[in-house]
């Protein structure tokens, strides 16, 4: 279980310290998984297969335990970035409203497909399932901020926004 990768690994300070007030939460170290992960991914950009190593050997579980919750959660990264990330809903509502138009436009504004990463590194983008707007359609959000009745040009000043 533990290469080489695992062993380079390991929290910043600030972070270890948000461990283990996480840990401090639950009873059973298996019920931290998800905030764990979450500070994994926060800490290394990403869950590389050595994070979720990492991950695995500091709450004493299987790593192919973990590997199934990171691969489960769309939360979750399992390869690098954009510094902005959009995920855009594709959703049945948000399809007949216009969601594939948004990914169109993105694709053409960015110069990317969707889960590649724009070369300076500032954006990326993916399809959502459902993000739980269907009213609001069609509709992204940055990072974990929700933008509604999106049009081109309402994409165009966003992302403008962000660079």
């Amino acid at each position: 279980m533990t290469s080489s990768a695992t062993t380079e690994l390991a929290f910043s300070s600030a972070t270890e310290k948000a461990f283990a007030a996480t840990l401090a939460k639950y009873p059973n170290p298996r019920a931290a998984l998800l905030p764990t992960l979450r500070l994994a991914q926060e800490e290394f950009g990403y869950l590389s297969v050595e994070a979720m190593e990492y991950v695995a050997s500091r709450l004493d579980l299987p790593p192919s335990k973990v590997f199934q919750v990171a691969t489960f959660y769309t939360m979750f990264f399992k390869r690098p970035h954009g510094r902005h990330h959009l995920e855009v809903c594709t959703s049945v509502p948000c399809c007949m409203m216009g969601g594939y138009e948004v990914l169109r436009h993105l694709r053409d504004r960015l110069g990317v497909e969707p889960g590649d990463v724009t070369p300076d590194g500032r954006f990326s983008y993916a399809e959502a399932e459902c993000l739980a707007g269907c009213g609001h359609a069609p509709l992204l959000q940055v990072n974990s901020e929700y933008h509604e009745f999106l049009t081109p040009e309402k994409i165009d000043a966003l992302l403008d926004s962000l660079e």
